[in-house]
This record gives structure tokens, sequence and C-alpha cells, in this order.
């Protein structure tokens, strides 16, 4: 059976333990990863779209050579690896980015060792709000020693 392991990070925020944990699943489940992350923009004023324009672009290149780096960790261990980016509300990009691909079996948050909590949003991170919604396991690293991933 095909096994597909999905790493998701938060506004360049990476966690080394995230992708060493991840690296290691997907040893074990003999799975493909993908690398997405999330970039958060609003984009609610028109008046500014050259400037939303440019900051993509900005970000597109940076994240290009951040993704690429991440990547060869997984690829020196014979894991096949795709990266992604995506930009806006992040909650809604990481739903459309899964509505477009099959089903993986896992999802990694890569950016702590655990999800987040509260931050910007007072009823708590919009990761928790979607963890329902979600067609697989949410783990972190700190799944190790006992399940503090969501299930789904």
């Amino acid at each position: 059976m095909f096994q597909r392991i999905l790493i998701v990070f938060e506004n360049e925020k990476v966690c080394n333990d995230s992708l060493t944990y991840a690296r290691e699943l997907a040893l074990r489940m003999d799975s493909d990863v993908t690398l997405l992350m999330l970039v958060e923009m609003a984009f609610k004023d028109r008046s500014y779209l050259g400037r939303k324009r440019n900051a993509i672009s900005h970000i597109e290149k940076r994240m290009g050579k951040m993704l690429s780096n991440l990547a060869t960790r997984f690829f020196k261990e014979g894991i096949a690896v795709s990266e992604a980016l995506r930009v806006g509300n992040p909650a809604e990009e990481l739903i459309k980015f899964l509505a477009g691909k099959p089903p993986f079996q896992a999802l990694v948050w890569g950016s702590s060792e655990s999800l987040p909590e509260g931050g910007q949003f007072p009823k708590g991170h919009w990761i928790r709000k979607i963890a329902s919604t979600l067609e697989c396991p949410l783990l972190t690293v700190s799944s190790r020693g006992h399940l503090d991933g969501l299930q789904a």
C-alpha cells in the first residue's frame, strides 16, 4: 500500500526534532513525505496587491531554498519527498491542500515539539480547530512518550 506523510510548518518555523521524528516514521512506514509550509497572509485590502505580490515573491524564493534544504535530509535516507508552499489563511490553505491530494496516513506538526496553545487566537490555535476534520492522525514529537497527537 502506498503510504504518505505530510509535515506541516507554519510561518517559517521549523523544529529539527519534528523532522527527525517524521524521517524515522517515514522509514518505518516506507512512506513518501510531503513538506508543506503555510505562511499566514491576509488579503482583505485590495489596494496593496502590488505589495502582496512582492511579498509573496520574496517568500517563494526564501521558502524554496529552505524547503529544498529540508528535503535533502530525507533524500539522503532514500525517502521520496515533495515540497509545497501555501500563502493565506493557514487553516483554509491546509484544508484546500488536503482536498486536492490523495489521503495521507499521518500529518506531523513540524513547527514545534507540541501543538501550539492559544497564540494570537483567544480560543486556540488554528491547527487545533481543524484537527477533527483531518482524515489521519495529527502527530507531534512529544507523541513519542505519550499521544499528544490528536486522532482524526
